[in-house]
């Protein structure tokens, strides 16, 4: 945790209060906080902040705001992502989070188990989007957005996503063309399940303007790729 991710609620007054308990635990167990150190705290969906702590007690730690801090930036990029399994899905959340990712979107294809569409970790993706933006020291969440149908999506919403300035690459290995590096825009950035998006998926992508782009003749797991790209595409 590099920084404590606070509801606005809590920062109302002059004195903020922390009492959430998982924050409680990490903060006296990790950090070891005592009165008249510096933490760095961010409001939900606002300000990012140094602040000094002014009390700390068994149900909460009170502190101040000291001076304000700036946001990390995002990456301008929408990922798509063929939902993965329930446990790859929330490291998935979390790294996109971390590194900035301005929208992601979950869709369902012909090799994602539709019992993955009943985990609950689809119920508790807040909770893992906060850890994200406390790793990252970040406040602004990404839109998420779930598609459990892919040929309506593909045909009647990705094409509205699509523009000039922002192209869309599909991460396919049996292509010949290399998906760009360093780029200077925005970007939608889709990757498939594991196994890959069959060919009639492929086809589809690309007759609603996606560009299919190799990394490479190695078949990559879903949360290795995802970086691997993000690092190709953009200097992170």
């Amino acid at each position: 945790m590099n920084l404590v991710l606070l509801d606005p609620r809590q920062t109302a007054s002059e004195i903020w209060s922390i009492s959430a308990k998982r924050q409680l635990e990490h903060l006296r167990t990790h950090v070891d906080v005592q009165v008249g150190d510096t933490l760095k705290v961010g409001v939900r969906e606002g300000k990012r902040y140094l602040t000094q702590i002014v009390n700390v007690s068994e149900q909460q730690i009170q502190l101040k705001a000291l001076h304000e801090e700036a946001v990390p930036a995002k990456l301008p990029v929408t990922l798509i992502v063929a939902l993965p399994r329930p446990k790859v899905l929330r490291r998935l959340i979390m790294d996109s989070v971390t590194l900035g990712v301005e929208k992601i979107i979950l869709l369902h294809s012909y090799r994602v188990d539709k019992s993955y569409w009943q985990t609950p970790f689809l119920q508790q993706l807040s909770h893992y989007v906060d850890l994200g933006l406390e790793q990252a020291g970040d406040t602004i969440a990404p839109q998420i957005q779930l598609h459990k149908r892919f040929k309506p999506f593909v045909e009647d919403v990705l094409p509205t996503l699509i523009t000039a300035d922002r192209p869309a690459f599909v991460a396919h290995p049996y292509v010949t063309e290399a998906m760009p590096v360093a780029i200077d825009h925005p970007c939608i950035v889709i990757i498939g399940p594991e196994g890959g998006f069959i060919p009639y998926e492929v086809d589809l992508l690309i007759k609603n303007g996606c560009q299919a782009v190799s990394l490479g003749n190695r078949i990559i797991r879903t949360e290795t790729v995802i970086p691997y790209v993000f690092g190709r595409l953009f200097t992170l």
